[in-house]
């Protein structure tokens, strides 16, 4: 969904997913635009590319079922090259603890009807946690029940 969303600057774009499924839908869309986009069926906590290849990475509403998170985000960070960009838009944990309370109850059920996505992970700790710099995060919710909507924004630097 974000391949016409990127501009005259990107050159290439490397879409990372280990859903065959999910590969297939984005190689329709890949078909639509002008950038150069190659779509790898892989772990994000086994990337199989070599470190620092990248000026910048978009990770958007992913986070959530990534199994080890914490790793995936390693991989990120070796994959990006020094002083790199990650750019990320990520549903995750409420600031209000009403609303959090609510994202642990549901998260155990929640992920076996959502492909294991994970309502109660705060996503600006666990970049931090992998060792990014975060230059910029904002959070609010979308519009919807509060304990499926609550997202973070922002970016980070290698």
């Amino acid at each position: 969904m974000n391949l016409p969303l990127y501009g005259g600057a990107v050159t290439r774009v490397v879409g990372l997913d280990p859903s065959s499924e999910l590969l297939r839908l984005a190689s329709r869309r890949a078909a639509d635009v002008v950038i150069p986009v190659s779509l790898l069926r892989a772990s994000a906590e086994h990337l199989p590319l070599s470190d620092s290849v990248f000026d910048t990475i978009v990770m958007t509403w992913t986070l959530c079922s990534i199994p080890n998170p914490i790793a995936a985000l390693t991989e990120l960070r070796r994959v990006l090259k020094p002083g790199g960009r990650l750019i990320f838009v990520e549903h995750g944990l409420s600031t209000e603890i009403r609303t959090a309370r609510w994202q642990h109850r549901l998260t155990p059920y929640w992920r076996r009807i959502s492909g294991g996505c994970h309502l109660d992970r705060k996503t600006d700790d666990l970049i931090r946690a992998a060792g990014f710099q975060i230059d910029a995060v904002e959070t609010g919710y979308m519009k919807g029940p509060k304990p499926l909507t609550f997202i973070y924004q922002g970016s980070a630097k290698n």
